[in-house]
């Protein structure tokens, strides 16, 4: 996809409603600090559009962005930060839980999973509670700069069988520094929001 247009249009927290938006979305889960802002960076070829901070557990809202007035990306709240509050992570997984059924234009969950280490427990938690919730995560492998070439099909390995995907399951290697994945992310993102004519079209 070109990217003509981005506008982050809506910010939801915790008692905010679900906006009933005109097209397609795709949303971004991951823990804090797994490097979800610099993907949303790097996927739209922005600079800081989505918050970047050292300090995790900064994305505390459901963010929307409106790309190209044709489709959505949303940023869910990072989850598992050790030094947020147990009532602040039960209201986090209650606005996500709220979302992925409030959403009529929902098409995609991804995952964000760190390459360079085995999936913890939390990971596994949220890939089982999206499962749970009816959707098949698509999982993003980030930080792929920060390993060796060599070592890129061991951890991708490590990541399907620490989460046990679903046979099938996409993973898609990812660095935010290098842009690597993303022609093949947007492949992906591409074939759920736009409409089918469109996807076959360019595939002719």
């Amino acid at each position: 996809m070109v990217i003509r247009s981005v506008n982050l249009e809506t910010v939801c927290g915790i008692t905010s409603k679900i906006p009933d938006n005109p097209f397609n979305e795709v949303a971004f889960a991951g823990k804090s600090n797994v490097g979800k802002s610099s993907m949303i960076n790097a996927l739209l070829n922005r600079k800081s559009l989505a918050r970047t901070s050292a300090q995790p557990g900064k994305t505390q809202t459901i963010n929307f962005y409106n790309v190209n007035d044709a489709m959505y990306l949303v940023d869910l709240p990072g989850y598992g930060y050790a030094k947020t509050s147990s009532s602040e992570k039960e209201k986090w997984g209650k606005m996500i839980e709220n979302y992925l059924h409030t959403s009529k234009k929902l098409q995609a969950v991804f995952l964000l999973i760190d390459i360079r280490h085995d999936p913890s427990a939390n990971d596994k938690m949220m890939y089982d509670w999206m499962v749970y919730q009816g959707f098949t995560p698509i999982i993003i492998a980030t930080k792929l700069d920060k390993i060796k070439r060599s070592q890129i099909q061991k951890n991708v390995k490590a990541i399907r069988e620490g989460l046990k995907v679903k046979p099938g399951t996409v993973i898609i290697p990812f660095s935010s520094e290098t842009k690597q994945g993303r022609d093949e992310l947007w492949e992906v993102i591409d074939s759920f929001v736009l409409p089918q004519e469109e996807t076959e079209e360019e595939d002719k």
